[in-house]
């Protein structure tokens, strides 16, 4: 493409039970913690659906047959599952764990690394380089997922490390595209690729342009809508400075990382997601997304079936303005006849939003409860699926919460979406929420592990959040401890079954014949013939 070939050499040379109790199931759809937003008109928007709606998502996901749920995955591997999600769920240990990860002379020693590398690292990671993260890949591709390549990577100060990130993006992006056709995505943050600093102004300028939209940025090229009237305007209280020259000198510098990693993903037809951030980045965030989205999407209602979406944005649903932004960028798009690729999570910044808003004194710009959250994910995702089906969206909907996935996956099936459409995906993170992957899976769904991988020193930010995540009895895996559970329970069952069948029938003394030829066990007695 022409917009790709304006990239510098400089950005790219350097780049346990019978039954599973109901309240369990309840809990783990109130208790995702990935994240901490509602309009109706689309029926899943509703927190309660309908009798026949949820008739029919009983009919798509299944939980209760945990042999089938777990078939193919060895016992070992399922007991070391179980045993991190259970320490994880041992609230003291994991304080004392992430207190002493964010102590600098702990996570920079040897022992602090090789500790966090046996323990989290080891469970929510899938390596230090991108070939172990490939062969990752290769083993949930052999067991019918796909995988998310995500360089781990956190934010850049300056233009030589967004250099070196997006070398790393690239590399992950080649690695992906010797995996088998179809098996692997790659994730980045645009906070790699560009200076903080910036980042942060950026978002100002464009937050006070929307503000008054007679405000010039002569920087600023065309991109779909990035705010709404609901958006947390009120953190630009004040007319911020025009960016400098060597300001803008940067920020062209960053989209042409940007486009220099989205056209790499043209190149081999990987899908590319972008994360989102904290709200006063991700104005800037949306801007460079949505430049990338329009340079590189297309074929938006075409039935051909050829053309794939490369550039995927992320609405977060925790977020107040989550479906008004979501509502005018669907439009906008449908209008420049683009393809819209989004990624839809519910947000992984609550605690710092909501400490921001509380020291300006403002409202926060996250919904006031976790209902609302859940309440406009479903309708976001019941949204999209729409958007799938007229052939206008590629959809990736990644969440841990056991309603939401049973919903999206009833309503995709009620819309007559064939399981196969890579325009809809599902995804988790590695090392959580197995039980709703394998269960999408086993519908016949397209589901994918997201995989951070890269040195544990550079992990610990990522690993620390997962610990958080997971603290406590009632955290978000204890659906998938009580899983796990009944599934251990039921092959220990099974091996000690198949023992006393093999001795159910001894031979004994006498001849063939004979009246009484055996004598039978059963139990702990024993019935001589």
């Amino acid at each position: 493409m022409a917009i790709a070939s304006r990239v510098t050499k400089r950005a790219l040379s350097t780049l346990a039970a019978a039954k599973l109790p109901e309240e369990a199931v309840a809990a783990a759809a109130a208790g995702e913690a990935i994240a901490a937003t509602t309009a109706a008109a689309v029926p899943l928007a509703s927190s309660a659906p309908s009798a026949s709606s949820e008739r029919t998502t009983k009919q798509v996901l299944q939980f209760e047959d945990t042999g089938r749920l777990f078939a193919g995955e060895p016992t070992s591997a399922l007991l070391r599952t179980l045993a991190a999600l259970q320490a994880l769920s041992v609230g003291p240990l994991v304080d004392v764990a992430t207190a002493a990860l964010r102590w600098p002379a702990v996570a920079g020693s040897a022992l602090g690394r090789a500790a966090a590398r046996a323990t989290a690292y080891r469970h929510f990671c899938a390596g230090e380089t991108a070939d172990e993260a490939a062969a990752v890949v290769r083993r949930l591709w052999r067991g019918g997922m796909g995988g998310i390549l995500d360089y781990g990577i956190e934010d850049a100060e300056d233009g030589d490390s967004c250099d070196r990130n997006a070398a790393g993006f690239i590399s992950a992006i080649d690695v992906a595209a010797a995996l088998p056709p179809g098996s692997a995505s790659v994730c980045i943050k645009i906070t790699a690729l560009c200076p903080i600093a910036l980042l942060e102004k950026t978002s100002d300028l464009l937050r006070w342009q929307k503000k008054h939209p007679s405000f010039n940025l002569p920087w600023k090229t065309h991109s779909f809508p990035i705010l709404s009237e609901s958006s947390p305007l009120h953190l630009t209280a004040s007319e911020p400075p025009a960016l400098t020259a060597e300001e803008e000198r940067e920020l062209q510098l960053a989209h042409e990382r940007l486009l220099a990693v989205c056209a790499r993903c043209a190149e081999h037809g990987i899908p590319l997601l972008v994360d989102a951030e904290y709200a006063t980045v991700q104005p800037a965030i949306d801007y460079f997304t949505f430049v990338g989205v329009l340079a590189f999407n297309d074929g938006a209602g075409t039935a051909d079936g050829e053309q794939r979406t490369i550039v995927h944005g992320t609405i977060q649903a925790y977020l107040r303005d989550a479906r008004d932004r979501l509502e005018a960028m669907v439009r906008s798009a449908e209008r420049e006849r683009v393809r819209l690729g989004l990624k839809v999570v519910r947000g992984a910044y609550l605690t710092r939003e909501t400490r921001l808003a509380a020291a300006l004194g403002v409202p926060s710009p996250v919904h006031g409860s976790i209902q609302e959250t859940h309440d406009c994910y479903n309708g976001c995702a019941a949204f999209l699926l729409d958007r799938v089906r007229r052939g206008s969206a590629s959809v990736m909907l990644a969440t841990h919460n056991v309603e939401s996935g049973q919903l999206a996956a009833a309503r995709a099936q009620e819309l007559g979406i064939p399981k196969g459409d890579r325009n809809l995906q599902f995804a988790q993170l590695m090392g959580m929420a197995d039980g709703l992957s394998l269960s999408l899976r086993n519908a016949g769904f397209q589901v994918s592990k997201y995989l951070p991988y890269g040195p544990v020193e550079q992990i610990i930010p990522y690993l620390i959040r997962r610990a958080e995540e997971n603290r406590g009895l009632l955290s978000a895996s204890s659906f998938d401890r009580q899983l796990l559970r009944k599934e251990l329970v039921r092959r220990v069952k099974t091996a000690v079954a198949g023992r006393e069948w093999s001795e159910l029938v001894e031979p004994c003394e006498g001849r063939v014949g004979s009246a009484v030829p055996v004598k039978v066990k059963l139990g702990q007695g024993r019935v001589e013939g």
